[in-house]
């Protein structure tokens, strides 16, 4: 079998490490019992989360124990920015978001068998750590010097940074130690920005008890021009449908740039590398049928959603764009993908028209322009090409007695909701 560094590698997965080889021994050796760590700074994880829990899940394939914690307390603090400082919770906000990401870490780790996963909250530990014994048991270990160099906090020594986000590396690092001593964990995994607090806790276990720890980083998932995958127009991509529909989730995959959707389908499913280079060689061929992109929204719409709300989702993005049929689609979905695209309300009393309808709704600029589109044949209501000009938007072309899909041309789509 392959070992689990070699499948990380081979995914690009695989950013830093600490001693590659004594890493690799351990692994070899027998179960290793690891932890990733979320901060509840929202009600939800995201997208850059979902690649920790996914490579979480990928070791505990590989035989291994996760121990995935909930930073009860460090979320009280947040982990330091590039600029500015966190903004501070309270802590019942900050108790309620743990239990919400509680909830959702425990949908991507089996909690079954010998090397079952466990959910731990560092405020067991913190919450009746006294200030001195802190200082003397954990502050003494860390020379601020080394604090000090650290990049996010000496691009902030000029505009300021608190003592409190300066001290969080501490509480990381605490965590690692009580892990290691609670439960025998000898390895931490993270993103690449996390490095310095990595390998701090590995400093720290070595100071503070001469034990062998290790830390395994992966790399920021970018887009083409490097900016962070996961940020969209409208926001963050969330995990919660209360936050993103799953259709709206799945429109998120679904745009990957062509450069990049190799590299996500790799990075966040669980297909075989091989099997991914096939789609991809195919791909390449036709790259205008975006099969790459539409394979990668469905296994990751299944894997956080379910596969039902990834046929949904996969049926209303056909449906909207006319190769499906608009009347299939429960209305929730429907409501999901036409919030994405756009939706404008009108009232019944005003009974308007679809040329009043196209300019509300921004795909035409003026009555005219609408006319024109009209004319022309580029204007459909619920994918039907419509020829009249004064045609209303009557009672027998509303789906769920409210909506109409309006398009324009091959691309261009809105909803609209009648009340």
């Amino acid at each position: 079998m392959t070992h689990i560094l070699d499948d990380l590698d081979a995914r690009g997965l695989l950013a830093h490490s600490t001693d590659p080889d004594a890493l690799r021994a351990a692994l070899s050796a027998g179960p290793v019992t690891y932890y990733v760590g979320f901060d509840p700074t929202a009600p939800s994880l995201h997208v850059g989360n979902l690649l920790q829990l996914l490579t979480a899940r990928r070791l505990q394939m590989a035989g291994h124990k996760p121990l995935i914690l909930v930073g009860g307390s460090t979320g009280l603090i947040g982990d330091p920015k590039q600029t500015g400082e966190r903004s501070m919770n309270t802590k019942e906000t900050v108790a309620e978001w743990v239990d919400k990401i509680r909830d959702q870490v425990s949908a991507f780790v089996d909690f079954d068998g010998p090397n079952g996963a466990t959910i731990v909250n560092n405020l067991d530990w913190t919450q009746e750590l006294n200030t001195i014994d802190f200082l003397r048991d954990i502050g003494k270990h860390f020379p601020v010097n080394r604090m000090l160099a650290r990049d996010v906090v000496s691009s902030r020594l000029e505009t300021g940074i608190s003592y409190t986000e300066f001290s969080y590396v501490l509480l990381q690092s605490l965590d690692f130690l009580e892990l290691y001593r609670r439960y025998g964990c000898v390895l931490q995994t993270g993103g690449s920005d996390q490095w310095g607090n990595l390998t701090a806790g590995v400093e720290l276990i070595r100071r503070a008890d001469a034990g062998k720890a290790h830390a395994l980083a992966t790399p920021l998932v970018t887009k083409a021009d490097g900016t962070k995958f996961g940020k969209t127009e409208s926001g963050t991509v969330w995990l919660d449908p209360e936050l993103m529909s799953p259709y709206a989730f799945y429109q998120s995959w679904i745009q990957a740039e062509d450069s990049k959707v190799g590299d996500y389908l790799k990075q966040f499913t669980f297909l075989e590398v091989d099997q991914i280079d096939a789609v991809m060689a195919e791909h390449l061929e036709k790259p205008g049928l975006r099969a790459a992109q539409r394979l990668l929204a469905t296994e990751m719409t299944a894997l956080v959603h379910g596969s039902h709300e990834a046929i949904a989702a996969e049926l209303a993005s056909s449906a909207l764009f006319g190769r499906g049929a608009l009347e299939d689609l429960p209305e929730s979905t429907l409501s999901a993908a036409l919030q994405e695209a756009g939706v404008v309300h009108l009232a019944t009393g005003d009974s308007p028209t679809l040329v009043d309808a196209l300019v509300a709704s921004g795909l035409a600029d003026s009555k005219s322009a609408a006319r024109r589109a009209i004319a022309d044949g580029g204007a459909y209501v619920n994918n039907e090409r419509v020829t009249d000009p004064d045609a209303l938007l009557a009672d027998g072309v509303l789906m769920h007695g409210s909506w109409a899909v309006l398009r324009k041309g091959k691309r261009s789509v809105a909803g609209v909701k009648l009340v």
